[in-house]
């Protein structure tokens, strides 16, 4: 049962131990099931999205023969999308709306892009620094900009995707509350509020993976 409004986002129970993770590996035992059972519409559906995705990063990344790095962020993109629409549902842990999963996803992702990227193209990298049509007396200016910009974008990566998250899910949360206090009448307003809130959230938690793989995958075209 939840105690407050925050129990939602609490990661650990009464035990003091962090077993509302595990929420976050149910699909291990869902995921296996398309490779022996007969192919669904659901399956013809996933795959189809997995194929727009898979050209759709293609053209960004501008390669032909590195087919791993569009399979580390297609499956990024199912992770978060997998987990974000998990959480919509009753009593179930919303990993994605804490810091420690995002940043866990965005920060790595960032660190191998920038060693990857000044190790192998350094010039590349500088010019990056300083764009095209720069007065020279702005030049000094830019470059701290773009290097401020460039530093935060793991964060911003990160606080984008837990602040959609967790909006919703408390402003589902607070709709809620306020049931006890309402007459029939406005009880079956709010019930029709929250169901369309959830669809909205459902939307939103979709074009979030996107948003979180497709902004991964530009920063990573950018350091080749």
């Amino acid at each position: 049962m939840m105690t407050n409004l925050f129990s939602s986002f609490d990661p650990t129970t009464s035990s003091n131990t962090s077993l509302n993770w595990i929420s976050t590996f149910i699909g291990l035992l869902v995921l296996p099931t398309m490779f022996w059972m007969i192919p669904s519409r659901i399956n013809f559906l996933w795959m189809k999205i997995l194929t727009v995705l898979n050209n759709e990063f293609k053209i960004i990344l501008k390669i032909k023969k590195m087919k791993i790095s569009i399979l580390m962020f297609v499956s990024l993109f199912t992770m978060i999308l997998f987990n974000n629409l998990l959480s919509l549902f009753p009593y179930v842990f919303s990993s994605t709306s804490h810091l420690i999963l995002t940043l866990t996803l965005s920060l790595p992702l960032w660190i191998s892009f920038m060693i990857y990227g000044w190790i192998n193209n350094t010039i590349h990298m500088f010019s990056h620094l300083v764009p095209q049509g720069t007065p020279p007396i702005l030049m000094p200016f830019m470059v701290c900009i773009e290097t401020i910009s460039n530093i935060i974008r793991p964060g911003t990566l990160a606080i984008r995707l837990t602040a959609n998250m967790i909006a919703g899910h408390l402003l589902l949360t607070l709709m809620g509350n306020t049931s006890t206090k309402l007459s029939i009448i406005m009880i079956n307003i709010l019930i029709l509020s929250q169901c369309l809130l959830l669809i909205l959230e459902s939307a939103v938690a979709m074009i979030q993976s996107y948003v979180f793989s497709i902004l991964s995958t530009l920063y990573s075209s950018e350091v080749n």
